[in-house]
């Protein structure tokens, strides 16, 4: 018997965990202006995975019926966008940034291209400065000394020691 692959993520403060015991399938971003304004981003980031392969593991998302047919799924707590769902469809949409390794999941294709922000497709080209910055060495230690985010694996209490539930 073969084994199933396993993936977890969750939100940004921990109150929504999930796993996916399954094979995930086509990893996109998405373009439209609903995907733009729901990740408050040039795109959004988004694998499919079966339904009941889908485990919530801690807490549920709360919901926006974005359309008449499209739910999209976040943490009421933190505000992260968590899920993509078409109605009455046998796939769910997963936020790629949620899961607990975020780069093991290949993009692979581009939805709505006719809907891409001006200016956004070379953001990937322009000089990069990593966050090891001379100028910002002080802010970064003090960001990382105080960091509220959930880790990226499970914990067994929420939220996860020394980490505060809400600001």
């Amino acid at each position: 018997m073969t084994e199933k692959a396993i993936h977890t993520g969750g939100c940004q403060c921990g109150a929504v965990r999930f796993r996916v015991g399954g094979d995930l399938s086509e990893a996109s971003i998405c373009h439209c202006r609903m995907c733009q304004k729901a990740f408050g981003n040039f795109f959004a980031p988004l694998v499919d995975a079966r339904h009941e392969d889908l485990t919530w593991t801690r807490g549920e998302p709360s919901y926006f019926a974005s359309s008449d047919v499209v739910d999209r799924g976040f943490c009421s707590t933190c505000g992260t966008p968590l899920v993509f769902a078409y109605r009455d469809y046998p796939l769910i949409g997963l936020a790629i940034g949620a899961f607990d390794d975020p780069g093991a999941i290949p993009v692979t294709k581009q939805h709505w291209v006719n809907h891409q922000v001006a200016g956004s497709t070379g953001l990937f080209d322009l000089p990069a400065d990593g966050e090891d910055a001379p100028d910002f060495a002080d802010l970064i230690a003090e960001i990382d000394a105080s960091n509220h985010q959930h880790p990226d694996h499970d914990t067994q209490t929420w939220p996860a020691a020394g980490q505060d539930a809400e600001r």
